[in-house]
């Protein structure tokens, strides 16, 4: 079985791999990165393989991981699609806190045009944090803020982030979707009922934590599951690019965004796409056994 090399992001066709630039910010994704030249080689690697939309936001950093894509990148390649995400903001030390009002939802995407060097973003996706402190905001607010830059031209997409289904299915009601980012792996399979109302409705699924988080075992674990193993083995390749395979083989809507700060691990991700998983492969890997999906935080999305 051969899993396509493109899906679908609104209208537009995109690669199924894509790169997701949070890691190339400092420890705890704040400050800058421990080797910057390394991260605006991972940059731009990443175009030369073909990758053709990257995953970033102004709270990396805040303002690292754009200013690198604008370093390494602008002028954009045609083509090229940047997507960022808003609902968050740093504090002096590195912390986290909510921005979910609509005049700071507003702020964070002209941050982000500001931080990019662009007019418009191709896709803006709304990270809730609810119960994660912070006023609640009717989400019908939120999305209608983002709806207006919309029409002002500031971006062309709309997406969801860290969302159950029915809050994804309360936003499909409220605008034109045309994604959601949530946890989703071959550890961490509580979001399948997202995915299928993705499928449903016929939108992109971007997965975090692709390979599992780090906080539950991640990678460690993947390379310790005895059915992952065994697959990898007879495809020669390693533990994690079977899981990403297996993502890629689980719907045509999935569209990945692995991060690294490697250029070497940067080609292993993108090689993913070429590993062909056969129905026994597929049933084998039915058995790994999942690690759990603890409460996930803002820090941990990609």
């Amino acid at each position: 079985m051969t899993p396509t090399k493109t899906s679908m992001l609104g209208d537009r066709p995109v690669g199924r791999i894509g790169f997701g630039a949070m890691q190339l910010a400092g420890p705890g994704v704040f400050g800058p990165p421990r080797d910057r030249d390394a991260a605006l080689a991972v940059l731009r690697r990443a175009i030369e393989l073909g990758v053709d939309h990257v995953d970033t936001s102004q709270f990396y950093g805040p303002d690292v991981t754009n200013d690198l894509i604008r370093e390494a990148l602008h002028p954009y390649p045609d083509g090229l699609r940047l997507a960022t995400k808003v609902g968050a903001r740093r504090d002096d030390q590195g912390g986290w806190l909510p921005a979910q009002r609509p005049t700071e939802l507003r702020e964070g995407v002209e941050a982000n045009l500001r931080s990019l060097g662009v007019e418009r973003m191709d896709l803006v996706n709304l990270r809730l944090l609810e119960g994660e402190g912070g006023p609640e905001v009717p989400l019908a607010e939120q999305l209608g803020a983002l709806e207006d830059l919309r029409r002002e031209g500031k971006l062309e997409l709309i997406g969801i982030s860290n969302v159950s289904r029915a809050r994804a299915e309360e936003a499909l009601e409220l605008v034109d979707v045309a994604g959601v980012q949530n946890a989703y792996s071959i550890l961490d399979r509580s979001g399948e009922d997202v995915l299928e109302l993705s499928r449903e409705r016929d939108i992109a699924f971007v997965p975090f934590f692709p390979l599992g988080s780090a906080f539950t075992g991640g990678p460690a674990k993947l390379a310790a599951d005895p059915a992952i193993a065994r697959v990898a083995a007879k495809h020669d390749a390693t533990p994690s690019q079977i899981a990403l395979a297996w993502l890629l083989h689980r719907d045509e809507h999935i569209l990945l965004i692995p991060g690294t700060t490697s250029v070497a691990h940067l080609e292993e991700n993108l090689a993913a796409g070429d590993v062909t998983l056969d129905a026994d492969d597929l049933a084998d890997l039915d058995d790994v056994t999942p690690a759990g999906s603890p409460q996930e935080t803002v820090t941990h999305d990609t």
